[in-house]
């Protein structure tokens, strides 16, 4: 059964096609022909019935108001971002470098392989981090540096300074953390720079699943680093590559070891790995992971603690932002990506034990109040606001099964401060008590779907002025920017990267 027709990409040309999305059995495909080089069909979404309820929450967008680029050519070769994209830049990346301090299979950035060098320079990075705030109406709230390894750029904590400077209230790193643990002093220093959040990879609990992916034993090196992060107050987002009969089985170890080390784990996003480059379809069917497999395999290996009906996609709680957007009277970032891209849940922890949030919170039920009450203030003005933000007040105690709350988080109190106070500082205790466990699928050219890109929310800037959704990057863009932007990889280049290495053994 045909679900939708799209445009999707040739995994060998990169051409764009005609593609079906469509239902085989209680499994989603996506089926495309390449004039050249043939018939591909790809698994989208495992499960059917997830599928078409994750649908549910497909909030449309509007997009920014100042595109940089306009549409010539089929969508994603107009990126970017184009006035045909249909969300806003949540979070805005930069690669800082390509070099890196390790060699992993799966990595899609490497000035070793590529033998040229990207690494745009402190003004181009400012340059980069103006062009994400001057989107309107919205000016892109967080920035992730990324790479290849930020951490080996020697100016690192200038360029967190920077980004606090250009008006970035969330600054995070993606890191491979063997500096961190290799330099307790680094983590110091970013956090007195302003860093918010390492995005750490973390791809296991054992031995194994490091020497597979990265070619190395390196959790030993993860927990100094998560040791030095502590020492300091620096929070931690665990970042697992999952890979279908490499580490698939360790998901449940892996949240409850954030559990374990919730005084400075903030939570896991577990990323599927994304196929890059001209990978056998063989490879990819055996080892790709969808997001309802996930959520089930959260489910069997947390016994059944968190649940696959615990999830919800990352765009459900776009009603969050409608209402702030509405009480405020101000635009806000509102996260109207694809239904499919992602899916979360917050997990509180009460003496150890996992009680995910929709087992105490009627979380449809609140979103759609808070659906309403944006809509009656936008429709009855500043008189109408008093009285809804009230009539909303009272009804926000019906959403709440106060009786299988965690004893330490009063739910109620946190929501109603932010209803009727407008305390978002409240929202502070909430996360100080939780963890949020997430999914982020990003595309590769097997599943890339049109419709997905034009919603998301995750942009690179990139130097020579654009902003780049992520997968539309990592699947056609990475390749063409460091030819057009890198220096040759020289012999002073190597010597400086492999002092690096050496340093660290």
């Amino acid at each position: 059964m045909i679900i939708k027709k799209t445009k999707s990409l040739c995994p060998e040309c990169l051409s764009v096609i005609d593609a079906e999305v469509y239902k085989d059995n209680d499994k989603i495909m996506i089926k495309k022909e390449c004039e050249e080089h043939g018939i591909f069909d790809s698994t989208y979404w495992s499960n059917g019935k997830l599928y078409t309820k994750a649908s549910e929450s497909d909030f449309k967008g509007d997009g920014i108001e100042n595109p940089q680029t306009h549409p010539e050519n089929e969508c994603p070769l107009n990126c970017g971002i184009c006035d045909e994209h249909e969300s806003q830049t949540i979070l805005g990346l930069i690669d800082v470098t390509n070099r890196c301090n390790l060699k992993c299979p799966v990595c899609f950035a490497n000035a070793a392989v590529s033998n040229q060098l990207y690494e745009p320079s402190y003004e181009q990075i400012r340059e980069m981090l103006q062009n994400l705030r001057g989107n309107e109406p919205v000016p892109a709230p967080a920035i992730q540096y990324a790479g290849g390894e930020p951490t080996v750029r020697k100016d690192i904590v200038d360029l967190i300074k920077l980004a606090k400077e250009e008006g970035f209230s969330h600054t995070q790193i993606a890191t491979n953390g063997l500096r961190l643990a290799r330099n307790p002093e680094l983590a110091r220093e970013l956090k007195e720079a302003g860093l918010n959040t390492v995005y750490l990879q973390f791809d296991g609990v054992t031995e194994e699943p490091y020497l597979k992916i990265r070619n190395k034993d390196l959790l030993s090196t993860k927990l100094k680093a998560i040791a030095n992060c502590r020492k300091v107050e620096l929070g931690i987002v665990l970042v697992p590559t999952v890979i279908k009969g490499i580490n698939d089985d360790q998901i449940g170890a892996i949240i409850r070891f954030a559990v374990d080390n919730i005084d400075i784990i903030r939570g896991v996003n577990f990323q599927p790995v994304s196929f890059a480059g001209r990978t056998p379809s063989d490879e990819v069917e055996n080892q790709r992971i969808t997001i309802p497999d996930f959520e089930k395999l959260v489910e069997k290996q947390t016994d059944s603690e968190i649940k696959v009906e615990d999830f919800h996609p990352a765009s459900s709680v776009t009603p969050i932002s409608e209402f702030i957007e509405a009480i405020e009277g101000e635009k806000q970032v509102i996260f109207t990506c694809h239904p499919h891209c992602g899916a979360a849940t917050y997990i509180f922890i009460d003496d150890g034990e996992i009680i995910p949030i929709t087992q105490f919170v009627d979380v449809d039920r609140f979103f759609d109040l808070l659906s309403k009450s944006a809509g009656d203030i936008k429709d009855g003005g500043i008189t109408g606001k008093a009285k809804t933000v009230a009539r909303a007040t009272m009804e926000l105690p019906k959403t709440i099964d106060r009786s299988k709350a965690p004893s330490a988080v009063d739910m109620k109190n946190i929501l109603t401060s932010v209803f009727k106070e407008r305390s978002y500082d409240a929202l502070g205790n909430f996360h100080h008590n939780t963890l949020l466990i997430a999914c982020m699928h990003f595309m590769d050219p097997w599943n890339f779907d049109q419709d997905r890109v034009k919603r998301c929310v995750i942009h690179y800037a990139v130097p020579d002025g654009r902003i780049i959704p992520f997968c539309s990057m990592n699947a056609i863009y990475r390749e063409e920017l460091e030819n057009k932007f890198a220096i040759p990889f020289k012999k002073e280049n190597i010597t400086q990267n492999n002092s690096i290495k050496s340093s660290e053994k």
